[in-house]
């Protein structure tokens, strides 16, 4: 059995170094776990989709505390507050089979699992089995990508696929903490535009990736399967406090996420696809420039000058495509799926 210390894991972090916020948060879950477990609660694990390749995998999940009975009860529909009413589990034990190969690892400070291990899987959809003490064990879905693919789409979520108006911070709040998932609108034709992606590169992976809060997976997985958007894992991050800092950047995880793909899979040339409303076109541009093989076009959802407005960014001209000096990378423009597709259609990317 192969013991695995995943990046951040609370008993590799020097407390006397760590962010006042930090400590005071684990003080809080320390009580509150405690009592609930006293009271009978039992952990219990939500696995994310992860990815990986033959002979290895990113398994994701985090280990969280339920009342007895209320585990396998699913809701049809869910408020976005009740994401984020939860109690996370600290340094527990979590056991991963993987092709026959069994890892074990422990779940962070704010019970997450997020670590690499070893395990034969052949390309495709494969599984991940996660154990915990006193937890069914769960099965994780497992993105396998064939060595010989060469390309692949990465996705922002929040207003690139889903309409959700996140830089607006009143709109982004009620959107997050009180819309029904089952009210939030997908952005029309971008479903139809990836599955034609994914038609034209057989095999090609699409992974999504969004500053948005882990909590909310289990309904973004929900929203994109609703909605028809191909399957695929969805790398998102903890609004907590770190042990350096308050809050956790969401620019930084979207950078650090790109560069570990380029890392992982050198072979690969991403579509980057993302809106105009935030900071997607800085961050894909920085990255082209550092890594210009990993990158084969990029695709903006261009935001209406109403909704540019309102989200705080400068509306754009209305060009539908542009080569910019990114690593020389082309990048196309449009208000749409249907317009992303009419632009991308007759070039070498599709």
């Amino acid at each position: 059995m192969v013991t695995v210390t995943p990046a951040g894991d609370s008993t590799s972090v020097n407390r006397a170094a760590m962010h006042r916020a930090a400590l005071v948060e684990d003080a809080i879950h320390d009580i509150i776990e405690r009592r609930l477990m006293g009271r009978g609660w039992k952990p219990y694990i939500t696995a994310y989709t992860g990815y990986g390749a033959p002979g290895w995998a990113r398994v994701m999940g985090r280990v969280l505390l339920a009342r007895p009975g209320t585990v396998s009860k699913r809701r049809e529909k869910v408020r976005g507050w009740r994401s984020f009413t939860t109690t996370p589990v600290n340094g527990a034990v979590v056991r991963i089979e993987l092709g026959g190969t069994i890892t074990e690892t422990r779940s962070d400070r704010s019970g997450y699992v997020d670590c690499k291990v070893k395990g034969d899987l052949e390309p495709g959809w494969g599984t991940a089995r996660m154990h915990t003490e006193g937890a069914a064990p769960v099965d994780a879905p497992i993105r396998v990508i064939d060595p010989a693919v060469r390309f692949g789409v990465v996705s922002d979520i929040d207003d690139t696929v889903m309409v959700t108006a996140l830089p607006r911070p009143l709109l982004a709040a009620w959107n997050t903490f009180v819309l029904d998932e089952h009210a939030r609108t997908a952005v029309p034709g971008m479903a139809v535009l990836y599955e034609r992606m994914v038609n034209a590169h057989p095999g090609a992976p699409v992974i999504y990736l969004s500053t948005g809060a882990w909590n909310v997976a289990p309904a973004l997985t929900r929203f994109l399967s609703r909605h028809l958007y191909p399957a695929g894992p969805i790398l998102l991050t903890d609004w907590g406090p770190t042990p350096d800092r308050w809050f956790r950047s969401g620019q930084e995880h979207k950078r650090k996420s790109l560069r570990r793909l380029a890392d992982e899979f050198p072979h690969i040339r991403w579509l980057l696809i993302g809106d105009d409303g935030q900071h997607d076109q800085e961050i894909y541009s920085e990255f082209a420039r550092s890594h210009p093989e990993n990158v084969s076009a990029v695709a903006i959802r261009r935001l209406s000058p109403t909704q540019a407005v309102l989200a705080g960014a400068i509306p754009g001209p209305s060009e539908t495509a542009e080569v910019v000096p990114s690593g020389g990378k082309t990048w196309f423009s449009a208000p749409d799926g249907a317009g992303l597709w009419s632009v991308l259609r007759d070039t070498d990317v599709v």
